[in-house]
């Protein structure tokens, strides 16, 4: 159901505070933690999350991971929590050097979180300090997911419609914004797939780094066929975390609950599947302490099983909904980053037909996590951009 009369309160200011004794609880999980068998084969990631990997991850969490730095960098810029329709929402409002000028959302999807944007942010806050133009600068709000991370725990599933409207609700009843852009992965990309279907009034142009809408058409073309063909072979191989997650989403909670290397194994995997890694470790692209900080909030909040419900908030919701009524005819970008495996390189012709597409770029590297794999290259692109659109209505 669309939130049509949404209540808000005021803000208030936000910290992050982990009490030692309640980490230090769950780096005991961590430590107790009785390994299974794992089957002896060549590629272990085959399987699920690799053994190996798994084990050094852990011995890292509990011996050299610095969870008070980890504080610290989480508490680098300004957070808020507000009420909206009876939930507490929880935000970065990042002013800039656009001075109120240009906001931008930037909305996070599963297993990451708001921590996702931390590399790109102040490339896009505050250019100038990075050899760009004040010109280009954004005020930047960073959500976290309804369920996720710092923002309430709802009853049941929560979609992403209804997010939609509560982000809309919080940049323009909230913030005070009157129109604004927004840019969004994974299930960030639907979000404001939503936001620009439904609010086209407020939200002046879209970004996106995942295709989430699809056309009302079946394939047309050729490239378009075979695109969905490999879609559907991608999921089929990678997706069954996504299955579970739309249909029992509970079933992975009962197993994970009260146990940090469960919920780091599932998180893990999904990151190593998932990002750009051209023949490096995990590691390599995304170091440990981004990872464990990534998983602490999952670990720290209790957002594990409410994030997991995100995925049955889609299915109740579109049963409720139904799909998206027409094509999105908000200016919309699509940042085509080449180590996404599920949703590989959608023909222009088919992104077309689902969005107003007036940019789309080939990116050279960097996968399913873009800002955290590619911040520059991530933010060079949402600039340029957001550099040709207006925030003047149409």
């Amino acid at each position: 159901m669309l939130l049509r009369g949404v209540d808000v309160a005021e803000p208030a200011k936000f910290l992050v505070e982990w009490g030692e004794a309640d980490v230090e609880a769950q780096l005991a999980r961590v430590r107790a933690y009785p390994f299974p068998r794992t089957p002896m084969v060549e590629d272990g990631w085959a399987y699920g999350c690799d053994a190996q990997f798994l084990k050094d991850i852990c011995a890292y969490w509990t011996s050299a991971y610095d969870w008070r730095a980890a504080v610290a960098e989480l508490n680098r810029f300004p957070q808020y929590t507000i009420e909206i329709d009876g939930l507490d929402i929880h935000y970065v409002h990042l002013v800039g050097e656009a001075a109120g000028k240009r906001p931008l959302i930037l909305v996070h999807g599963w297993p990451g979180s708001h921590f996702e944007f931390w590399r790109a942010a102040e490339r896009l806050a505050f250019p100038s300090r990075f050899g760009g133009s004040p010109a280009d600068a954004f005020d930047l709000v960073i959500p976290s997911l309804p369920g996720f991370g710092f923002s309430g725990k709802p009853d049941r599933p929560i979609g992403q419609q209804q997010t939609a409207a509560m982000f809309n609700a919080l940049m323009t009843r909230v913030l005070g914004y009157e129109r604004y852009f927004a840019q969004g992965g994974d299930w960030g990309a639907l979000v404001v797939s939503w936001l620009g279907h439904d609010y086209p009034q407020t939200v002046a142009a879209l970004h996106l780094n995942m295709m989430a809408f699809r056309p009302p058409v079946n394939p047309q073309t050729e490239d378009e066929r075979r695109f969905v063909a490999q879609s559907r072979k991608a999921i089929a191989w990678f997706g069954a975390y996504q299955h579970l997650q739309r249909t029992r989403p509970q079933s992975v909670a009962w197993l994970a609950a009260g146990n940090p290397v469960g919920q780091a194994a599932w998180i893990l995997e999904r990151f190593h599947d998932w990002v750009d890694l051209g023949g490096r470790e995990l590691t390599d692209v995304i170091s440990r302490d981004h990872l464990l900080t990534n998983v602490m909030l999952y670990v720290m909040t209790d957002s594990f099983t409410t994030g997991a419900w995100y995925y049955r908030g889609l299915v109740d919701e579109r049963a409720g909904q139904g799909e998206p009524s027409h094509r999105i005819e908000t200016p919309t970008a699509f940042a085509d980053f080449p180590g996404e495996p599920q949703v590989k390189s959608p023909p222009e012709s088919w992104i077309a037909g689902a969005y107003n597409l007036v940019r789309h770029s080939k990116m050279e590297r960097g996968g399913h996590f873009a800002a955290m794999e590619q911040p520059e290259a991530f933010a060079d692109d949402v600039a340029a951009f957001f550099r040709e659109q207006s925030l003047t209505p149409r």
